[in-house]
């Protein structure tokens, strides 16, 4: 058994090597990769959607094998029921009496695998857990397991057979990252693996191995957190945040929730960069995947091919940045 990490320098090269790890299997999301670790120092849920084969259940099943942390997967389905993932009353033969039985969200990082197949019942079974970190069923609170962490796959909802998330579930995952197509080069070494008999169901034989323990990821969101900000970046994040509310083509700006999600994750890539206070280049660099899933286009700005993204862009370009 190793010596456990102590400094902020050894527990920033665990992190790195988490991605290393994790690039072992899944080749051309960098920046995916990135936006899980910066989740996981933020103490947030992450949804994650692309279109199908672009390894958004093979890059969270991979980052799960690279932390000494339990990981279970759930597959969400059109028949999957609010019990089926936080658990339900079940009758004990031995004791002849109805016990709690728990569902797999009783564990520390949970794949919600395309979570928007299932409907907004099913779904909202989730809140509690993502934002309190605990369950309630048959009148009893029942506290999750500490980290606990949500990654959500869904395919973009102009497939068929998917469910919008409701607002408020969206509100609740710190970030949104977009997988897209790898490119040709990352396209390319990724079938090299596979001619050379890489197995995305054999992460072992892949030389995936883990690198982090919970104390330590604990450690690591201890020392992010205690990334500092001034008075004026901290004013910056809240006049972009307004911004979103008088946008001419956002019927929905963002929650204050979303202002402190977007410090949270800013601390956490400052702290990764080795950064001890906060600029505002951190804060433009989380904006997008904090911010995207949170706000709404007015349907005139839709049907003119306004892109949320291209949005938040001009906003960030508009706020007067402090010197």
């Amino acid at each position: 058994m190793t010596d456990p990490i102590q400094t902020d320098a050894e527990l920033r090269d665990a992190l790195n090597r988490v991605r290393a790890e994790v690039g072992k299997a899944v080749v051309g999301q960098d920046g995916a990769i990135t936006g899980l670790i910066i989740a996981l120092l933020a103490d947030g849920h992450v949804l994650l959607e692309g279109v199908p084969g672009v390894a958004k259940t093979l890059l969270v099943r991979t980052l799960s094998r690279t932390l000494r942390l339990e990981t279970r997967r759930l597959q969400f389905t059109p028949d999957l029921m609010p019990g089926d993932v936080t658990g339900s009353l079940a009758y004990d033969p031995r004791s002849g009496e109805f016990a709690f039985r728990e569902g797999p969200i009783f564990t520390n990082l949970l794949l919600a695998d395309e979570i928007n197949r299932t409907p907004p019942k099913t779904q909202s079974a989730l809140l509690e857990a993502m934002e309190e970190r605990q369950v309630s069923a048959d009148g009893v609170t029942r506290p999750l397991p500490d980290p606990f962490l949500v990654a959500a796959t869904q395919n973009p909802i102009e497939y068929e057979g998917t469910y919008s998330l409701p607002e408020a579930q969206l509100d609740r995952f710190l970030m949104k990252l977009v997988l897209e197509v790898p490119e040709r080069d990352a396209e390319f070494a990724m079938l090299r693996r596979h001619a050379d008999g890489f197995s995305p169901h054999d992460l072992e034989a892949a030389g995936v191995q883990p690198v982090l323990s919970a104390g330590e990821l604990s450690a690591a969101r201890a020392a992010a957190g205690r990334v500092g900000a001034s008075d004026d970046v901290l004013a910056y994040l809240v006049d972009l945040a307004r911004a979103t509310r008088r946008a001419p083509s956002l019927r929905l700006g963002v929650s204050p929730r979303a202002a402190t999600g977007l410090l949270a994750a800013a601390k956490a890539w400052a702290w990764l960069t080795g950064y001890e206070r906060l600029t505002p280049d951190h804060v433009q660099a989380m904006l997008l995947p904090v911010w995207r899933h949170r706000v709404q286009l007015r349907p005139e700005a839709e049907l003119e091919g306004v892109a949320v993204d291209q949005v938040l862009r001009g906003i960030v370009q508009q706020v007067r940045v402090p010197l």
